[in-house]
C-alpha cells in the first residue's frame, strides 16, 4: 500500500509526463492553424471539467468564481496568460521550436523567483540572485549566438509566471478556475472555429481521426490538472517545484532525440547554464524546506513538553 507522499509523488510523475510528452500529440496536428488547435483545446476543456464538476456537483462554484468585478478580471487575465501559454506551445511544436519552449519551461522556476522579488517583497539569498543571473547569461548567450532574441522561451516563461501569480491570489480550486478560464474564452475560441469554416476550413478538423484527435485535448489538458491537484495535497511545495522538472526534460528529449531539432554548442552553453542555475535554486529551496520542517517538529516538541 503506497503511503500519501508516495501517491503524491506518482501523481507528480504522471503529470509532468503528460506535460513533458504533449508534443508528440501536438506533432500530429502540424497541419491545423494553431488558433484551431487551441480553440479546440479550450472547447473540450470545459466540456471535460463541466462533467468532472457536475459529477461532483461543484458547477455553482465557477460561477461563484467570477461573481465579483474584481474576480472576474483577474480570471480573465489569467484565461489571457494561459490562452497565450498554450497557443505559443501549440505552435512552437508546429514549427520545430520545442528546444526553445523546453528552454521557457526550465526558466520559469527562476522568473517565479523574481515575481516573488518584485511582488511580494521576498528576499533573495545570494545563490537564487546568481541563479537568476546564469539564467540571464543563457538567454545572452543564445541572443548572441544564434543571432536571434529566445523570445518564446522568455514569453512562456513570463506568461506561466504570471498566470501562476494571478492564481496564488485566486480564492479556489485549480480545477474550478481553470473551467471558469476555460469559460471565458469559450466565445472567442468558437468565433475562430467559425471563422475557419467560413475560410472554406471545417469546424470539426476535417476527417473522424483527426476530429477524435482535437476531442483528446480536453482530457489531455484536464487529466494532468487534476492529477497536480491530488499531488499538491500530499507533497511539499519544494518536492513539487523539483519533479516539475521532469516536463521540460522530456520536452527537450523529444526536440532532441524524436524530432531532431538543432542543439549546437550554442545550445550546450546555455542549456548548462539553465541546469546549473536550477541546481544552486534547487538546492536553496530544498534547504529552506528542511529548516522549516526541522523547526515545526522542534515546536511540535516543545508544545507536547509544555
Amino acid at each position: 500500500m503506497l503511503s500519501e507522499p508516495a501517491k503524491g509523488v506518482a501523481a507528480m510523475v504522471g503529470t509532468c509526463t503528460i506535460w513533458g510528452l504533449s508534443s508528440l500529440y501536438y506533432k500530429l496536428l502540424a497541419d491545423l492553424p494553431s488558433a484551431e488547435v487551441l480553440s479546440h483545446r479550450m472547447i473540450w476543456s470545459l466540456v471535460f471539467f463541466g462533467i468532472v464538476l457536475a459529477v461532483q456537483r461543484r458547477l455553482g462554484a465557477v460561477i461563484r468564481a467570477i461573481n465579483s468585478w474584481q474576480a472576474f478580471w483577474r480570471v480573465a487575465l489569467a484565461a489571457l496568460m494561459i490562452g497565450i501559454n498554450w497557443w505559443l506551445f501549440i505552435w512552437s511544436v508546429q514549427v520545430g521550436q520545442i528546444t526553445q519552449s523546453s528552454l521557457g519551461y526550465y526558466i520559469f522556476p527562476l522568473v517565479a523567483v523574481v515575481i516573488g522579488r518584485v511582488v511580494f517583497g521576498e528576499r533573495l539569498s545570494r545563490l537564487q540572485w546568481l541563479a537568476v543571473g546564469l539564467a540571464t547569461a543563457a538567454v545572452a548567450i543564445l541572443t548572441f549566438g544564434l543571432g536571434v532574441f529566445p523570445w518564446i522561451a522568455l514569453t512562456l516563461a513570463v506568461t506561466f509566471g504570471i498566470y501562476g501569480l494571478l492564481k496564488k491570489q485566486l480564492a479556489v480550486g485549480p480545477v474550478v478556475s481553470v473551467t471558469a478560464e476555460a469559460l471565458l474564452l469559450a466565445p472567442l475560441a468558437v468565433v475562430v472555429l467559425l471563422q475557419t469554416h467560413h475560410n472554406g476550413g471545417t469546424f470539426w478538423g476535417g476527417d473522424v481521426q483527426r476530429f477524435l484527435l482535437l476531442t483528446l485535448s480536453g482530457p489531455l489538458t484536464a487529466v494532468p490538472l487534476i492529477l497536480f491537484s491530488y499531488a499538491a495535497r500530499r507533497l511539499t511545495m519544494t518536492s513539487i517545484g523539483l519533479l516539475q522538472y521532469l516536463n521540460p526534460t522530456l520536452q527537450f528529449a523529444c526536440a532532441v532525440f524524436v524530432f531532431a531539432e538543432l542543439f549546437g554548442a550554442w545550445h550546450v552553453a546555455a542549456f548548462a547554464l539553465i541546469w546549473t542555475a536550477l541546481a544552486l535554486y534547487s538546492g536553496v529551496a530544498w534547504r529552506q524546506d528542511r529548516a522549516r520542517r526541522s523547526a515545526a517538529r522542534a515546536a511540535a516538541v516543545s508544545g507536547t513538553a509544555v
